[in-house]
């Protein structure tokens, strides 16, 4: 079996990139910072797309129409490097200070929640097939664990919910480098 131009087969992890949204996707330069990285990923990245239908159906079962009602896309990526600032973009209810050498971090009470949604930038580099740039707009909405074992490291395992990013209601954009010439 041959390859189909274009496609590709995908190996390896990447790099998440997160920042506030405002209203617009910028452009990749503007977005794929070293200071946007949210944090070196352990355990890869993974993005869920489920969609759920309505069926109308006559009782013996000889037609059947059906329509979209609903959709959710669900980016989870393994978080190894983090810190304060980390927590303050998976949780909408924390604030970060620092002053005398201490960053200190205070997470809860729902009067608190910011209402900031980011956009997330999940970006797989491949030099022979070409790179991979996954974008939702969301937040987290599995909040988080820290545990701190004697044997590993503390991953932090973040779930960040897709807002739409247009008018169109978007959920999810995918950007392919293709060979043009293909």
């Amino acid at each position: 079996m041959t390859k189909r131009d274009n496609e590709t087969i995908t190996l390896g992890s990447g790099i998440l990139y997160c920042t506030e949204f405002n209203g617009t996707i910028p452009e990749d330069e503007t977005i794929e910072t070293e200071t946007n990285i949210l944090g070196w990923i352990k355990g890869g990245a993974s993005l869920q797309y489920t969609p759920e239908y309505y069926t109308a159906e006559d009782d013996l079962g000889k037609v059947k129409k059906q329509k979209i009602t609903r959709e959710e896309a669900i980016l989870t990526s393994g978080i190894m490097t983090w810190n304060g600032n980390t927590l303050t973009k998976l949780s909408s209810t924390g604030k970060v200070t620092e002053g005398n050498g201490k960053r200190t971090t205070k997470i809860g009470g729902v009067g608190n929640d910011n209402g900031k949604s980011y956009l997330l930038r999940f970006v797989h580099e491949d030099n022979v097939d070409g790179d991979v740039r996954l974008t939702i707009v969301g937040k987290n909405t599995s909040g988080f664990t820290l545990t701190f074992a004697t044997d590993n490291e503390t991953v932090i395992d973040a779930q960040f919910t897709a807002l739409p990013n247009d008018k169109d209601g978007t959920l999810i954009i995918l950007d392919e480098e293709i060979d043009a010439e293909a």
